[in-house]
């Protein structure tokens, strides 16, 4: 074990239990791998369960500590200081995400580590605003009686991340969690380990309790993972992912009936009317498509154009995706990997798949030829099809990758059967100039959120969640404070 206030060496990322840095107890490490690279840039120390029992039976423990003692005001004063701190080392966490990630550096300076920052603030100022309801109530003897509502934290979260946006959709859940006074164990993909275990530094130099803030490494089933959702001691549980993991942890969370908030896949449409703004859908689309190297939950898979507009659409749309640079790393045009060897030969299926389904390949549909340092990296050509049917394999199942379909419409009410005929419901988008049917279009997605003329714009304080596949739950603003806090409700009698 080193010293609270030690930092962890860079290559050799560590469980950070109760305060400390720790190495896995039973000795046991895996590779941390660069996918612009494909090289090894460190070792991850992988967490036995008695080390998952440790740092629950530390978030445990803090509940009743300083920190279950604080009044608000005290934590959203440390929650504050968490933020300030992320954006002092806003060049550590920039480091970080990018050798953990491979994505471009000017995505994630300007998306993930601002946005980590921005996660603690904003949920900080909702608990420090948010009121309770109360309710003056007649009683049958004439009287009177008051209602009120007071929130408590819920307990121990088990937060379960992702490794697309690993900083920010994990602060997107620990925001909220402490600034409604619970403690997290934190359980990062094994992809990208080094933000989460770099949080804990932070939280160690504003002062925050020990065991408020915990993390383990490793993998899911017989690792960390299962070992974390399958804690009796933790009282709800958080996820971000692939829909079938979260399918499997539900089935773990049944035993104590354990609250769960998932945010799960999707298979999102976009539908582009012939009336659109050309310029904003190309601009808007080749990001929903290509971003991050379309490891978005937000991407858009299927895009549905109207005819007249369609011939153009696809012109314009390949232009796009050929600009993209796979391995130029320094290039502002520059695509990044996808996340592993093991999610490449994914996507690659699925590109090969297509072309057995009939697909027209408009450009990509391969890996593209990178030199130097970046040969080895995990990167795939952005990819574009005609020709498929609406119900293909490659247009019904998640990807997860910089691709999509291009699929004719010719009327409004078939466009709309279309994009919500999917298992999926986590989001759309819209691309009209008509005002009556951008309203009209967008209430009808079956989905958690729509866009109409932009994409991943966010306000935090509203809603955000899936239904279907796609998820449980909503967060965001005040929606997250109802997973986050149980409400008892107070009756007096006058």
């Amino acid at each position: 074990m080193t010293s609270k206030t030690s930092r962890p060496v860079t290559d050799t990322i560590l469980n950070f239990i109760g305060g400390s840095f720790r190495k896995g107890s039973q000795g046991k490490t895996f590779a941390n791998v660069n996918p612009a690279t494909g090289q090894t840039i460190g070792t991850v120390h992988e967490a036995s369960e008695a080390d998952v029992a440790d740092a629950v039976a530390a978030a445990k423990a803090a509940l009743n500590g300083p920190w279950g003692k604080m009044t608000t005001a005290e934590r959203v004063k440390l929650i504050v200081a968490v933020a300030a701190e992320i954006e002092r080392r806003s060049d550590d966490f920039l480091e970080a995400e990018v050798v953990d990630t491979g994505k471009p550096r000017h995505v994630a300076s300007h998306i993930d580590i601002p946005r980590g920052a921005a996660n603690f603030r904003m949920f900080a100022d909702v608990i420090a605003t948010m009121p309770n309801e109360s309710f003056t109530t007649p009683t049958p003897d004439g009287g009177q009686a008051i209602n009120y509502a007071v929130r408590k934290p819920k307990g121990v979260i088990a937060v379960i991340c992702p490794w697309n946006f690993p900083l920010l959709l994990m602060t997107w859940k620990v925001g909220p969690a402490l600034a409604c006074g619970n403690t997290v164990v934190i359980k990062p993909s094994e992809e990208t380990p080094r933000t989460a275990a770099l949080l804990g530094e932070v939280m160690n130099e504003v002062g925050m309790p020990e065991g408020v803030y915990n993390v383990v490494h490793g993998f899911g089933q017989s690792s960390a993972g299962e070992y974390l959702t399958s804690n009796k001691d933790v009282d709800a549980i958080t996820f971000t992912g692939e829909t079938g993991t979260g399918q499997a942890i539900m089935q773990k969370a049944a035993i104590g009936v354990r609250d769960v908030s998932f945010e799960l896949g999707g298979k999102n449409a976009a539908i582009v009317f012939a009336d659109a703004d050309l310029d904003k859908a190309i601009e808007g689309l080749s990001r929903s498509v290509f971003l991050n190297t379309g490891q978005v939950c937000l991407g858009t898979e299927r895009v549905y154009v109207e005819r007249p507009l369609f011939d153009e659409f696809v012109r314009r749309m390949t232009l796009a995706a050929q600009a993209f640079k796979p391995g130029a790393i320094d290039d502002p045009a520059y695509l990044g990997p996808l996340s592993s060897a093991e999610h490449r030969e994914k996507v690659l299926g699925y590109y090969a798949k297509a072309v057995e389904e009939g697909a027209t390949v408009v450009t990509g549909g391969g890996v593209p030829e990178v030199d130097g340092d970046q040969a080895g990296g995990f990167y795939v050509e952005p990819t574009l099809w005609t020709g498929l049917a609406h119900d293909s394999t490659v247009m019904r199942e998640e990807i997860f990758g910089p691709c999509c379909g291009l699929i004719l419409f010719d009327s409004e009410d078939e466009v709309i059967a279309l994009a919500n005929d999917t298992d999926y419901g986590l989001c759309a988008t819209v691309w009209t100039e008509n005002i009556s049917r951008a309203h009209r279009v967008a209430a009808a997605m079956q989905v958690g959120v729509c866009w109409v003329n932009c994409w991943f714009l966010r306000d935090l304080r509203t809603a955000f969640g899936g239904s279907g596949h796609s998820g449980i739950g909503r967060e965001g603003g005040v929606h997250s404070l109802e997973f986050y806090t149980e409400t008892e409700n107070i009756c007096v009698k006058l």
